[in-house]
């Protein structure tokens, strides 16, 4: 089987994988051994973007945030493939390391450095906005980075429009680095945070998307169903779709169209989004290797112009 091919992010020069590998597991309901697996197993698959956040996973008990950088840094210590991995990584929301201050971007970029044992971080997210932060202070900071050469390109997650905006239009003005890739919660049962502004936004600068919770905290495996109980730490968080007419409606588009390619449920998730006007990668995690197929499918599989309109329509 050939590997799919890769993918323009946005504006900065980088080309990904058609799936990002979430990192969110590792450290948590991943093992050290288990995630070097699914790592091993993705880049086998011609994959080479992994997603962390300096965060993960700090809501572990005995956990205090850096566990899922530590895992990432070792691994690609061990591989010796450093220069064939775009690492995205997130500042913010460590528990030493929080807000968005210029003190605070840099102190943790500089830890993020550290547990990914490594000289630059290739995307760098602000993980959540501070509103209460100037965007010229964070624009400021992330720049300083790039010109030190920590880090190659940066990038926004959970942010509002009108911020984004005024983020792209300062550093136009000051000719300062700019983001060129946005991380907005995106899926087939969540679509109102992203359609609209944000998303026409990200149209008009050239901003690539790269949508994380694509499989709606596991809903939208299809493993979720009337009277069926999942062990996982998210299932409360997927069963809730199970109570909407649209989430029911979902599932049903999902496991026609899913059977007339002999494809599972996620991957025809993930395909929808894949499709979307400026979305280049989607993320999700596996916490085992046997996970990894479907996921990694996504890039193999085209789905009709008919096909979408039935899942968006269905998912309206």
């Amino acid at each position: 089987m050939t590997s799919p091919s890769l993918r323009k992010l946005g504006s900065s020069g980088l080309e990904v994988f058609p799936l990002s590998l979430g990192g969110n597991v590792f450290g948590w309901t991943a093992d050290e051994a288990t995630s070097f697996a699914v790592l091993d197993a993705y880049a086998a698959a011609g994959g080479n973007f992994v997603d962390t956040a300096d965060a993960y996973s700090a809501w572990v008990e005995g956990n205090h945030g850096g566990e899922s950088e530590t895992i990432i840094g070792k691994w690609v210590r061990a591989r010796g493939n450093r220069d064939d991995v775009v690492i995205a990584t997130k500042v913010s929301q460590h528990p030493d390391f929080q807000g968005l201050s210029a003190a605070n971007i840099k102190a943790a970029a500089e830890a993020s450095l550290r547990r990914l044992d490594t000289d630059y971080i290739d995307l760098y997210y602000t993980h959540f906005d501070k509103p209460e932060v100037p965007v010229e202070e964070i624009i400021g900071a992330l720049d300083e980075l790039v010109k030190e050469g920590k880090v190659r390109h940066i990038a926004a997650s959970n942010i509002s429009a009108d911020r984004l905006r005024a983020s792209l239009e300062f550093s136009d003005r000051e000719g300062l680095a700019k983001y060129v890739a946005l991380q907005p919660h995106y899926n087939l049962v969540s679509r109102d945070t992203y359609e609209g502004e944000l998303q026409d936004l990200a149209a008009r600068y050239g901003l690539a998307a790269v949508p994380y919770f694509s499989l709606a905290a596991g809903f939208l495996t299809g493993k979720y169903r009337p009277g069926t109980t999942v062990d996982s730490p998210r299932a409360g968080g997927a069963a809730k779709y199970l109570e909407s007419e649209r989430g029911r409606r979902v599932l049903t588009a999902l496991d026609e169209i899913a059977q007339a390619h002999d494809a599972a449920v996620a991957t025809v998730a993930l395909a929808w989004l894949a499709a979307q006007p400026t979305v280049a990668a989607p993320i999700a995690s596996a916490r085992t290797v046997e996970q990894l197929p479907a996921l990694l499918a996504v890039g193999e599989l085209a789905l009709t112009e008919a096909e979408v309109a039935r899942l968006t329509e269905a998912s309206a």
